[in-house]
């Protein structure tokens, strides 16, 4: 499993990379407390969590003996912005083919539509 990615996006494409963010996301825990929860080995998690660590989604903090992962303050900041340049995107072209297409229909001094 590849350590060197500092890209959100591949970080977060594998699915069950996402269910440990997801876990992390739900409140600061160890390897161990993921491992439990999910049908992978704690080295496996430990792999998915170094991962996330490199993509900056997700910090540690030492705690005692055990580590502990919590989500990065911010740290999904990058792809919400790019998301929301596509959602612009995607609302102005729909907005711009609603205008170019909108037909009113003729209404009836009642304000119903002839039939």
């Amino acid at each position: 499993m590849p350590t060197a990615t500092a890209d959100p996006w591949q970080a977060l494409a594998d699915p069950t990379r996402r269910q440990v963010f997801a876990r992390v996301a739900g409140g600061p825990c160890s390897v161990t407390e993921i491992a439990r929860e999910l049908p992978v080995s704690r080295p496996a998690v430990s792999q998915h969590l170094r991962v996330l660590l490199d993509a900056r989604l997700v910090e540690v903090h030492q705690q005692g003996r055990q580590r502990v992962y919590e989500m990065r303050p911010g740290g999904l900041d990058q792809m919400r912005r790019e998301l929301d340049v596509y959602w612009r995107k995607t609302l102005t072209r729909f907005k711009d083919v609603a205008e170019r297409t909108y037909r009113p229909t003729a209404t009836t001094s009642e304000g119903t539509q002839p039939r």
